[in-house]
Order: C-alpha cells, then structure tokens, then sequence
C-alpha cells in the first residue's frame, strides 16, 4: 500500500529495536561501576563462581563455561574471530571512548600487553556505544593501544554471553579466558597494573 513500509521491513526494524534495548539493558551500569561488590561471596544459581574484596570474580578450572565464540570488524576494517586463539590465553577488555574509567586504566592494559605477548596472551578490545569509529581509533592512539578491538556499537557482541555466567554487565569490563576458551574471571571496574595482573597470572600460570 501507498504510504506504508512493508511489513518485513518493520519486523526487521523492530528486531534491530529489541537488540538494541537489550544491550542498552545489559550495560546498564556503563562506566563507573565499582565491580562485583566488597567481600568474598559465591555467585549463587549455580554458577560457581566467587567474587574476592578486591572485587575480581573467578571460576575454579573444573567449573568454568565457555566463552562465545565472537567475530567481526575490528575498528580499523579487519575483521577478527576469537575461535583463532584457542591455545592462548585472552583477555577481554570492554570500553568506550567516552569512558573515563576507560581512559584511566588504558596504560595499565599498554603495558601488560606488551609484557605478555610473548607469553601466550593475546588482548582484545570489544568497543561499544560509540556511533562511529573515529573517536574510538582516536582513543587508541592517544593511549598507544596496538592490540585489535572489535568494533561493537549497539553491544550485540555482548549479548553473545550466556546469563548466570561471568558475562559483561558493566563498561568497563574485563574477562580473562583460559587456554581452553572458558571464562575464568571477570572484573567490572577499572583496572591497576596489579589487577590486571592479579587476574591475569593464575591463569597463565596454568598447566
């Protein structure tokens, strides 16, 4: 009919709504969350994982789940699957240029990346809630980041990332993935050289 999209063109429109509206849900808490909470706890439902006073939470190695598998472009029109890492331990940063958090512990991730490169470690960034590129390729060379982020807007990535497990909930956000593709801590605050470490140690420490 004159006047009127045609119906397919509406569902596919209120499809796109929905995900959108459920990542803006999922990252509610965007940019300046304080982490998992104050003191030791068990992740309750069945999820078996604790969170430490340090605001860190971890999975034992027997009880972790894995992590989606997560593929697109990256920020500088690459494209990027993280089923090519299996083997390597990954860590998952979550952030937006517009987050000063972000900002703040950007060096700290600089850093141990570069010390840990040669050391099975590979990091990736998963940008979102930025509308264009341009900022976010800005942000990056300001803070000397080298390693690949994936390019991310409307937070549909995320939304990859089964409920009840360590999933993001907060920007920013960081994930540490063992050499097996399971999710084995997570960390919704920014983070110092020692966090990242603290995080990041045990499981490269693994056999």
């Amino acid at each position: 009919m004159t006047g009127h999209k045609p119906r397919a063109h509406r569902r596919r429109r209120a499809q796109a709504a929905a995900a959108t509206a459920a990542a803006a849900a999922l990252l509610l808490s965007a940019c300046g969350s304080e982490g998992d909470g104050g003191s030791s706890a068990a992740g309750g439902g069945g999820t078996n994982f604790v969170t430490s006073t340090n605001g860190i939470a971890t999975v034992a190695e027997g009880d972790r789940r894995a992590a989606p598998r997560l593929k697109g472009e990256t920020l500088d029109g690459g494209q990027l699957d993280t089923g090519d890492y299996k083997g390597d331990v990954v860590v998952l940063n979550v952030w937006g240029s517009w987050c000063a958090p972000c900002r703040a512990e950007a060096k700290n991730f600089v850093k141990v990346a570069g010390e840990t490169k040669d050391q099975g470690v590979r990091f990736v960034g998963i940008n979102t809630r930025d509308t264009s590129t341009q900022p976010a390729l800005a942000f990056e060379k300001e803070e000397g980041i080298e390693y690949p982020s994936l390019y991310d807007p409307t937070g549909r990535l995320l939304l990859r990332f089964e409920k009840g497990t360590l999933n993001p909930q907060a920007i920013p956000t960081t994930l540490v993935i063992d050499r097996d593709g399971k999710i084995a801590a997570r960390a919704m605050q920014p983070l110092s050289e020692d966090k990242l470490r603290e995080m990041l140690d045990p499981v490269l420490a693994e056999s």
